[in-house]
């Protein structure tokens, strides 16, 4: 069956009716590697990745079964350490803090509902810098891909059977006053024993009384109703939002296309009704009630999801499992981990091993020359000092040997020691440097005073306190203050190698001392010597990050709190 191209995008809309931006979806090499352990599950694989998050396959230890790990991962952010997330640039910062909110919402509502046409969520947290949640690993192909490997449009009966569970699962969401909202053959997964799983609820909205802010939503254009494009006087969304995506996936599955967007709606309506060009092939009733719950204005159809069932005659009708067409057998290696290349994953045409979520689907010595001459000299880093910076061993009846120190995991740590109310956010002047050609320049913000410490990780695993420095001491930042480095007594030009230098800028409500972290002085740049910063971390049994160091102040109480960012500039050869 054929599809018009913008069938699948997910596009953001704002809050005044315009056409949605283009939205261009690539693969991001930030995935978690196999072997990286999230608590007690261990990711074995890439199922998916998408515009807003990654999907993994993993094991569970605790109860010895394989799920589906969802992180928040949005197209605008990055791997800042090798576990820690951060938003690309501060301009970003807002839309990641409210995508992370919706996906935190997204897990805490699932969670709520049970019926077998919605997905189960067994836990979900918050860590790293963004949030993951863990669900059922589901088996099957997207309802668009089932399509697509059938000859012909499917008959009335099937599409009747196909409508039942998914209009109980809708109605389950609406008496929770919430509304899915991204509805569409790819966000529908039909399971091997044919049953429809609704995926994707990253849109979902739950209503608030007196609700009338503009605000920012995801949508699929071609599925989507005028609605949803903004809130306008006599067209807010409610349950006949849902009823006309859904209506908008039969029309796919008859016609083979979504009908026209929207916005294409507005003036002259180009839609032509299904009962005038399918007549014969579907009873009348049935192709009303789907013209009818694709009417234009949200008061012209369906109310509610009896409303629809009814006009669809489904009350009495039998809900058998929807069969798709015969198989082949799935080979044993699509039940192995996936391959490498995970953007192969959502393209496969063949039968896919699906999460329960939708992929509808973010050094010092090597950057600065001279600093390597005056800067304590670090041992080279360990061969495996670029493996996650967490347990990679699989269950022995041995414990498993203890991972070798990471100064990326060290920049980890002190991210996750940060308080989330301090907000610090970096904006970098340019992230691509040509060496021996450009300067280094990025900007600090703080929402609260503080002050100052930037870390950095060279492409060379060197492991450095950036600023203050022996050049310049002057970190007190205050509250609103964008504070630009470097400052003209150690103006930085990229020297290589190339790769990618790591930082982390840290806001301090308390100077802070860094003997215990084994913080040694360097002209004009202090250091954290691997050898020893690996054995103090052996060492340390703390809560608090070790390389975040100690609050020193005259007079007690000394406040420990601080915020922290992440940022990265990558040098390229020329």
């Amino acid at each position: 069956m054929s599809q018009t191209p913008e069938d699948d995008r997910t596009v953001l809309a704002t809050s005044s009716p315009q056409t949605p931006a283009e939205g261009s979806e690539h693969h991001r090499p930030h995935a978690l590697p196999p072997g990286t352990r999230l608590g007690e599950f261990e990711i074995t694989g890439v199922l998916g990745e998408g515009g807003f998050g990654i999907v993994y396959l993993a094991h569970d230890s605790s109860l010895e079964r394989q799920v589906a790990l969802k992180e928040y991962m949005p197209s605008f952010a990055w791997r800042s350490t090798q576990a820690h997330v951060s938003v690309k640039s501060s301009q970003n910062a807002d839309s990641f803090e409210a995508g992370l909110r919706s996906f935190i919402n997204e897990a805490r509502m699932l969670a709520q509902f049970d019926h077998p046409a919605l997905v189960k969520v067994y836990r979900f947290w918050e860590a790293n810098g963004t949030a993951y949640m863990v669900m059922p690993y589901y088996h099957g192909l997207t309802l668009k891909q089932t399509l697509q490997e059938r000859s012909a449009a499917p008959d009335e009966a099937w599409l009747k059977a196909l409508l039942g569970p998914l209009l109980d699962a809708i109605e389950v969401m609406h008496q929770h006053q919430c509304f899915h909202r991204d509805i569409a053959p790819d966000n529908i997964l039909m399971l091997d024993e044919g049953r429809p799983l609704l995926l994707d609820f990253g849109a979902a909205r739950r209503t608030v009384s007196g609700m009338n802010q503009a605000f920012t939503v995801i949508l699929k254009q071609n599925y989507a109703p005028i609605e949803q494009y903004a809130e306008m006087p006599g067209m807010s969304q409610g349950a006949w939002t849902d009823l006309y995506a859904l209506a908008s996936v039969v029309h796919f599955a008859i016609d083979g296309h979504a009908p026209p967007p929207a916005l294409s709606r507005m003036m002259a309506d180009p839609y032509v009704p299904l009962a005038s060009r399918y007549a014969g092939r579907y009873s009348e009733g049935f192709l009303q009630a789907i013209d009818r719950t694709l009417a234009f204005r949200p008061d012209d159809r369906p109310q509610s999801v009896a409303a629809m069932r009814a006009m669809l005659g489904l009350d009495a009708a039998p809900r058998e499992p929807v069969r798709p067409a015969p198989l082949p057998v799935p080979e044993p290696a699509l039940v192995a981990p996936p391959p490498a290349s995970s953007a192969d994953a959502p393209r496969r045409t063949g039968r896919l091993l699906i999460a329960g979520i939708g992929v509808a689907l973010l050094g010092a010595a090597g950057l600065f020359g001279w600093s390597r001459l005056n800067s304590p000299q670090a041992p080279a880093a360990p061969a495996a000092a670029s493996a996650p910076p967490v347990d990679v061993a699989r269950p022995t009846t041995a414990p498993p040997p203890a991972a070798p120190f990471s100064p990326l995991a060290a920049l980890d740590a002190v991210l996750a020691g940060a308080s989330p109310e301090r907000k610090v956010s970096v904006q970098v002047e340019n992230q691509h440097l040509r060496i021996n050609k450009d300067k280094v320049g990025f900007t600090v913000r703080s929402a609260h005073a503080g002050y100052l410490y930037v870390y950095v990780v060279s492409t060379e695993n060197n492991f450095q306190l950036l600023f203050p420095n022996a050049l310049d001491g002057a970190n007190r930042i205050a509250a609103g203050e964008a504070l630009k480095l470097p400052r003209r007594p150690w103006l930085l030009t990229a020297l290589g190698p190339a790769g990618t230098d790591h930082f982390v800028a840290m806001v301090s409500d308390a100077p802070r001392d860094f003997s215990t972290a084994g913080l040694t002085e360097g002209k004009p740049f202090s250091g954290f010597p691997l050898a020893r910063a690996t054995q103090l971390q052996a060492a340390h049994t703390g809560a608090r990050p070790l390389f975040a160091g100690m609050p020193a102040c005259a007079a007690a109480p000394c406040p420990g709190d601080y915020g922290a960012a992440a940022f990265s500039i990558e040098e390229l050869a020329q």
